[in-house]
């Protein structure tokens, strides 16, 4: 079964595109803005996105950019008449395809079909980069380990996926609520103080003084990021 999201931030939009591609072989997501894309993508194996260029939060640009760092599965831009520059620089930065709005039925079906018998039949290659690399830090999600300046470290489970969540989403900020979020999959109730007690035992894990941390900074009032850029 083909898992297919949309990203939409005009509910009716999304609920037409879901009447359109109805059809048993198809899992479809819906999501309303880019943040809510990227969130899916990373809990499900997406195999094709429909993608809205003008949305709150994070637009369909931003999004694009974010999803061709890690996944190679189709994109099809929808985009109005009036977007015409925004659409050339979606496929430039990697969108497959484009759909004009307001959507002929049969050419979205099609243009779905094609791009998915496409990546399909031709495979997805990596999908999900397996080894993430920073400073001296190095983790194999294929062996589940993680090494510090050539040494292994022994992380819980949820200290793993924190910092493989920091990993693969250099110099973007968490708050405490994404994060608990995104690890946990719950609502995130007395989120503030159970992320920031992880974090501390990951940073003794990982820094040589944790009270001068290398990789895992706060920035104040918004939460935590690693610094891609950084000079370790």
């Amino acid at each position: 079964m083909a898992k297919i999201l949309i990203c939409d931030d005009e509910t009716d939009i999304v609920n037409a595109l879901k009447i359109y591609l109805c059809d048993p072989s198809y899992e479809l997501f819906e999501a309303y803005d880019g943040m809510q894309a990227l969130d899916i993508i990373e809990r499900n194996d997406i195999d094709l996105v429909l993608l809205d260029l003008m949305m709150p939060k994070m637009d369909g640009i931003s999004a694009l950019h974010k999803i061709r760092e890690r996944y190679n599965m189709p994109v099809i831009i929808l985009s109005a008449k009036s977007e015409d520059g925004d659409k050339v620089l979606g496929l430039n930065i990697g969108a497959d395809d484009y759909i004009t709005k307001p959507f002929n039925p049969i050419e979205v079906t099609a243009r779905v079909n094609s791009q998915l018998r496409r990546y399909l039949r031709f495979g997805s290659n990596v999908q999900k980069q397996d080894v993430f690399e920073l400073g001296g830090i190095v983790l194999d999600d294929r062996k589940k380990e993680v090494n510090v300046d050539d040494k292994k470290v022994n992380l819980t489970p949820k200290e793993y996926e924190i910092l493989k969540l920091l990993l693969s989403h250099p110099d973007e900020v968490f708050s405490p609520s994404k994060i608990y979020s995104s690890i946990w999959k719950e609502e995130p109730y007395g989120a503030e103080n159970t992320v920031a007690v992880h974090i501390r035992h990951l940073r003794e894990k990982i820094e040589i003084d944790p009270a001068e941390p290398r990789y895992i900074k706060v920035i104040f009032g918004q939460g935590y990021k690693i610094e891609k850029g950084r000079s370790l």
